[in-house]
């Protein structure tokens, strides 16, 4: 019993136990609502919308719900557990992506988890109760699996990424990134073979088996309810610039915020860490590296990947430096007293996990009244304010969930639904600029729902045509006046 309990073993269990607690967090995502909603309808009616249901402005027309299982996974955990469930869930997907890139990387437990742990912190801005982290747990099995077959050549088990492509096209559309990971590994295979010609004909088999993959990852995209759509739908979605220039996670990281420093640190400790290590990457991991920080510069939505890529390159430099990080770590069988300590350290981590977890679970009430409009959206439900409602872009998730089929909304988080052009409409009606009322005008607006901070605000407050019927520290409401 007590060789059962190493400080090697203690330390898996406290990393393991501190990432799934890491990742534990209230719900304030203002595009969970709207997938809770978008789930109900799914679960209730056993189809995947089609058309756009939850807003007056877009309704009918075609919107594509890439995310349907998800938001129908979402929906039954939260009608059987409620938020304790979810939480549970997305805990794991998040936990669990960091763990198989845990044991990715040489230098286990201790180089390798503190290596991983920095990697977790750097992506956690982007953590939550969302669709897109079973992209970034997809991803992570995806690495895996190419990196398999890196080391030892055998190819034949890529082909278990064609079931999982199918999973994941239904799942999220983030779908395209386990097929560029595919193309990036292969594009590295080739390049290292192509310098020896022996080598090169010995590859030809690994590199046609996993083409032959990557065709037919390709050719089960369209086993989706939205069939051939979603062939395009990513690149159309990367390619919007109203959603780069309103919507946060797609910007680029912001440095001098406190949520980024991990990932500068990671990106310091990974040129440190090839700078001196006299291990060269591989062709494979360099055009990994190069496309996941790429992608993590030019938008916090994808910090995670580079998490994945990069930990695994930066654990085994550190573990190759010396003794120190290697072999000297190797520890003889544990005394009893060791054996307490160490019992002690994982009762202690296990306790603590349960009591933050509960905390978390308990203020998610709190969580929802601190980032969403509670108070006002009790009002609307009581006094029945004249629709069509305009209302504040993250709102608009918060408002289907509360008051959809009564109200619809004029936005909400699916930009790619309502597009550029109005997504600039809607951020010039919010900040009174150019022509701002004329989407008030051509919808027919009665009820304005905003932040009071907002200029638009402002300057409802000075018109004799609006009266405003509500106001907290968080929202307020204006009623158009009714003609005489």
């Amino acid at each position: 019993m007590i060789n059962s309990l190493s400080t090697c073993r203690t330390f898996l269990i406290i990393f393991i136990v501190g990432l799934f607690i890491l990742a534990a967090r209230g719900v304030h995502d203002p595009d969970v609502w709207w997938h809770l909603r978008s789930g109900q309808q799914i679960v209730q009616t056993h189809a995947v919308p089609r058309y756009d249901l939850f807003s007056y402005t877009k309704s009918g027309q075609r919107w594509i719900a890439h995310e349907w299982l998800s938001e129908a996974i979402l929906y039954l955990i939260y009608r059987m557990v409620g938020w304790t469930g979810l939480i549970t869930l997305f805990s794991g997907v998040i936990g669990g992506a960091f763990l198989i890139t845990y044991f990715r990387c040489r230098g286990r437990p201790y180089v390798a988890g503190l290596v991983v742990l920095l990697g977790a912190l750097a992506s956690a801005p982007t953590w939550g109760v969302r669709p897109q982290m079973f992209s970034v747990l997809l991803a992570a099995i995806f690495l895996a699996l190419l990196e398999g077959a890196t080391r030892d050549g055998n190819a034949r088990r890529l082909w278990w990424l064609v079931p999982l492509t199918i999973l994941w096209v239904n799942l999220h559309a983030g779908y395209a990134i386990g097929l560029a990971l595919i193309v990036l590994t292969m594009l590295g295979w080739y390049l290292e073979s192509s310098r020896n010609p022996l080598a090169l004909s010995q590859e030809r088999k690994r590199l046609r088996i996993t083409a032959l993959v990557l065709l037919a990852s390709v050719a089960v995209i369209p086993l989706n309810p939205n069939g051939i759509k979603l062939y395009s739908y990513p690149f159309e979605t990367l390619q919007s610039p109203a959603m780069q220039r309103y919507i946060s996670e797609w910007a680029s990281p912001n440095f001098h915020e406190g949520d980024f420093k991990p990932l500068l640190v990671l990106l310091l400790l990974t040129f440190a860490a090839a700078a001196i290590s006299r291990i060269h990457l591989s062709a494979p991991q360099f055009f990994l590296l190069i496309a996941t920080t790429y992608a993590a510069l030019v938008s916090v939505r994808h910090i995670p990947l580079l998490a994945l890529v990069v930990s695994p390159i930066i654990a085994e430099r550190v573990y190759g430096l010396g003794p120190a990080f290697g072999s000297s770590w190797r520890e003889s069988s544990p005394s009893r007293i060791k054996f307490l300590l160490n019992s002690t350290l994982v009762l202690g981590i296990v306790v603590f996990a349960a009591v933050r977890f509960t905390q978390v679970v308990r203020q998610q009430p709190g969580q929802e009244t601190k980032y969403f409009p509670t108070t006002a959206v009790n009002f609307i439900a009581r006094h029945h304010p004249v629709a069509p409602v305009f209302n504040y872009y993250d709102w608009g998730g918060y408002i289907i969930w509360r008051l959809y089929p009564e109200y619809r909304v004029f936005v909400d988080g699916r930009a790619d639904l309502y597009g550029d052009k109005y997504m600039e409409e809607m951020a010039d009606t919010l900040h009174a600029e150019k022509n701002w009322q004329e989407p008030i005008r051509r919808f027919g607006v009665g009820t304005v729902l905003v932040p009071p901070n907002i200029q638009l605000a402002a300057v409802l407050g000075r018109d004799p045509g609006w009266t405003k019927v509500f106001e907290d520290g968080q929202a307020i409401i204006f009623t158009r006046k009714r003609e005489r």
